[in-house]
């Protein structure tokens, strides 16, 4: 029971912490640009990019309308999460780096427990356990 109720609250934070930054993406397009450019990407498609990821991973993952796509959505949230965390880190500003360190808690534990609360479990969880 309590890896059920871990999965769910992990889930729902999770999700939360990617809306709210695909919302602070879509309403402070140049504070954002800004931010980007001082962690090096000059790129100027990335933010709609970014914007569409981050609402479509957390509705693979909560809808569950299939367990690879959901599996999918795992694996690019998790480099997404690592790679930002990095881009901090790399840039001298670690504190920047928190929020991917508390996404990649969430995304664990909501990973790791997603067959105690879902119908169709994930393949992936017993590769992971071994």
């Amino acid at each position: 029971m309590l890896e059920f109720y871990g999965y769910w609250i992990s889930t729902a934070l999770l999700s939360v912490l990617y809306l709210a930054s695909a919302a602070i993406y879509a309403t402070r397009r140049d504070w954002v640009r800004q931010a980007l450019t001082k962690l090096g990407f000059t790129a100027p498609f990335l933010i709609p990019f970014m914007i569409v990821i981050k609402v479509l991973g957390p509705v693979a993952i909560l809808s569950r309308i299939s367990v690879p796509l959901s599996d999918l959505a795992y694996a690019g949230i998790f480099f997404h999460l690592l790679l930002s965390g990095l881009a901090h880190i790399g840039v001298r500003k670690p504190a920047g780096a928190l929020p991917a360190a508390i996404g990649l808690a969430l995304l664990i534990t909501s990973f790791m427990t997603q067959n105690d609360a879902r119908d169709m479990p994930s393949p992936y969880i017993r590769a992971a356990m071994r």
